[in-house]
């Protein structure tokens, strides 16, 4: 058979697949799969090595596992029955996994090669389940599905194709399931031990270049790819007919509430209010809505190029009408650009924008955006979206407040220091950045509201507590501390005697840099780390409502948070907001049972069958499990009586070569050739087109 029979029939096999559904995709990943262990069978039970676990074989040809909470990571070691696998040829070890236990539980997967000690020589990952539900969990081998002949380095992104993967794939000596670090007893049962996937080695000597003149990856096919501009064409009018033949749900209002729905109180702008039992916001007409959103609608998506051109082929020539879409970039704050900084950018999105669409591609891309997002259901342009699209007021958008002040030094975090709320800069800057906003989405009917910062460092109980500790002396956060304790204690001698140190005077306490005993200290580190965060959301929501009264203010999105934070979120946000990169959220609460809504404002799910090196945060097997998986989530939050709207992060996949700090996931509704994903689009609709009947009927 010639290549390009070949490439028809595998096109026609795929499609058939994809029509058949999760089943047959299911059935032909099975067949290219290693059983590892198989419990059905006769099973050597004695075998299973447990750490604070008992192990039985049930009924249904699973192995059942009973974990205490006695060790940190109690679990079961699964010995390689010949003494090794050789899975140099396979992607990922799976394990179907079911929780039959009465809580949530994550189980944890890694696999081992010799010399493996929790971070060297062994992969890991986890599922989270609820009560009663099933999932597979998947542990790569390869971080993708290519690997290099020779060692190469690939700079500036967080996925790549590899020389070695982080074990040794040709002598995998062990399995461990376990969870982490547990307060109950669980149990859940495994089966389907299977390694899957096939990877392809390629020639270093013929990988370069790799990626395309649309930003594609080219040592691959896959359904959907545009291997031409007449190819991206056709795609459009392809589109205009789905989009045409799908105008959105028929009972909405222009704001995207439920229009045929109950009616409540319009105020005139967007509001939360419980009805019957469950949280909702209630749009300005008086609907009720539920933010069924999208991050990042936008057009932008620049790569860095500097130190790496030779990635791609045929970049455009300085006089190229595409040439406008270099750029200089200096954010970076992780990765090889963080110290490589600034760096020249190409835009191959954009690129591809001004091809397909014409000269005025930003206004035909705004207004098929705005089409778009009505025909797959979403009814809101979430977090970190371009004002001039989500300003033409045609869909109900959210806003972002991201500004700057002065630092607690002696914080840290993924994304930077935590802020010193005792500073003025911090209301200042504050009031600075919301005059900005006047004329725009203030006082806007259909701006929902406000999240101000995003995922910033909140650490445990203690930390920012501790942190103003250890900070310089002139520092204003540790200055109200230490006013504090003297308020509290009076003498310097007392101090010492409930946290068993040996300061001389109040000013040897400020002039300390030294952390305290966090046992004997940790009354007074939790009341200043309260302290800390009530200043720190009291102040926000204080001028947000100075100037923007009628939006909500929706918090910070937490992604690493304490109950002590939630509770002070909770006490001064109208909607507390939280990243949650999970498979569920269908069982998520604030702390102690506090009756207040909260909004998802990131998630997301990514495969690696369309071309793609990285699966972002939550990986699936394929495009039709990522769209099962969307729907699963949104409808679990959907039945959350809590939850108030769900943003999927985002729009447009990530750059292939990735972004400044490296990011380049697959977790777009739409390629970078502007395509959408047909299987997303198709569970976001059936999700949207519903949602409020859902909700209200659910339990």
């Amino acid at each position: 058979m010639d290549k390009k029979s070949f490439f028809v029939v595998y096109i026609i096999i795929i499609s058939g697949l994809l029509i058949l559904g999760t089943d047959a995709l299911y059935a032909a990943e099975q067949s290219q799969s290693l059983v590892l262990f198989d419990f059905a069978g006769s099973f050597n039970i004695g075998s299973v090595i447990t750490s604070d676990a008992k192990v039985t074989l049930s009924e249904s040809g699973a192995l059942r596992i009973e974990t205490g909470h006695k060790e940190p990571w109690p679990g079961i070691t699964l010995k390689a029955p010949a003494g090794k696998w050789d899975l140099s040829g396979y992607e990922y070890v799976s394990i179907d996994v079911k929780n039959i236990g009465t809580k949530p539980v994550t189980v944890y997967c890694r696999v081992d090669s010799p010399g493996a000690d929790g971070s060297k020589n062994c992969v890991t990952n986890s599922i989270a389940l609820n009560p009663k539900t099933i999932g597979t969990l998947v542990v790569r081998v390869f971080p993708t599905p290519w690997q290099l002949s020779e060692p190469v380095e690939l700079i500036g992104m967080r996925g790549a194709p590899v020389h070695s993967s982080k074990v040794d794939a040709s002598n995998i000596t062990q399995l461990l399931v376990f969870v982490g670090k547990p307060s109950i007893d669980h149990v859940f049962e495994v089966k389907n031990i299977r390694a899957g996937g096939r990877v392809e080695t390629l020639d270093v000597k013929t990988f370069f270049p790799f990626i395309d003149e649309f930003g594609q990856y080219i040592h691959k096919d896959w359904p959907g790819k545009t291997h031409s501009l007449k190819e991206m064409t056709a795609q459009g009018k392809a589109e205009d007919k789905d989009l045409a033949s799908h105008p959105g749900p028929t009972d909405r209002n222009k704001y995207g509430g439920w229009s045929t729905g109950p009616r409540l109180k319009a105020t005139g702008f967007f509001r939360a209010e419980k009805y019957k039992g469950k949280w909702w916001m209630v749009d300005p007409q008086g609907r009720l809505f539920w933010s069924h959103g999208i991050d990042c609608v936008r057009s932008a998506n620049a790569t860095p190029i500097t130190d790496r051109e030779h990635y791609y082929r045929n970049l455009p020539r300085a006089d190229s009408p595409s040439a406008r879409f270099y750029g200089t970039g200096s954010w970076g704050p992780h990765g090889y650009y963080k110290d490589h900084s600034p760096y020249k950018s190409y835009d191959f999105s954009q690129a591809n924008f001004l091809q397909k669409y014409g000269r005025d591609w930003k206004n035909i891309f705004s207004e098929i955006t705005h089409r778009r997002l009505k025909s797959w259901g979403i009814n809101t342009i979430a977090n970190w979206s371009d004002s001039s699209i989500y300003l033409m007021r045609k869909t109900s958008y959210v806003c972002t407040i991201s500004y700057n002040s002065r630092r607690l030094e002696g914080s840290e975090g993924y994304w930077g220091k935590f802020y010193d709320v005792f500073d003025p800069s911090f209301r200042q800057r504050l009031r600075e950045r919301l005059e900005r906003e006047k004329g725009r989405a203030i006082d806007d009917p259909w701006c929902i509201g406000y999240f101000v910062h995003n995922e910033i460092a909140w650490g445990d109980e203690v930390s920012l507590a501790v942190a103003a500790l250890i900070s310089p002396a002139e520092q204003p956060a540790k200055k109200v501390f230490v006013e504090d304790l003297r308020a509290k204690y009076g003498t310097v001698d007392k101090l010492n005697a409930a946290w068993g140190t040996k300061h001389a005077t109040w000013q040897v306490v400020l002039q300390s840099q030294q952390a305290p005993d966090k046992k004997k200290a940790r009354a007074d580190l939790t009341a200043f780390y309260t302290r800390t965060a009530e200043t720190y959301f009291s102040t926000i929501r204080e001028e947000l409502k100075k100037v923007a009264p009628n939006q909500l203010y929706m918090g910070c999105r937490f992604a690493w948070v304490n109950d002590r934070a939630a509770r002070a979120a909770a006490k001064f946000c109208d909607i507390v907001s939280y990243n949650r990169y999970s498979y569920s959220v269908s069982e998520h609460r604030l702390p102690d049972g506090i009756d207040k809504p909260t909004i998802i404002g990131e998630f997301h799910f990514g495969a690696l069958d369309r071309g793609m090196f990285h699966t972002g945060l939550k990986k699936t097997a394929n495009q039709q499990d990522r769209a099962d998986k969307y729907k699963s989530y949104v409808q679990g939050a959907l039945r959350n009586p809590y939850i108030v709207g769900a943003h999927w992060f985002q729009y447009k996949d990530q750059a292939t070569t990735g972004r400044g700090d490296g990011e380049n996931y697959q977790i777009g509704f739409i390629d970078i050739c502007d395509k959408p994903y047909p299987e997303i689009v198709r569970a976001c609709r059936e999700v949207g087109y519903n949602l409020y009947e859902y909700r209200l009927k659910s339990k």
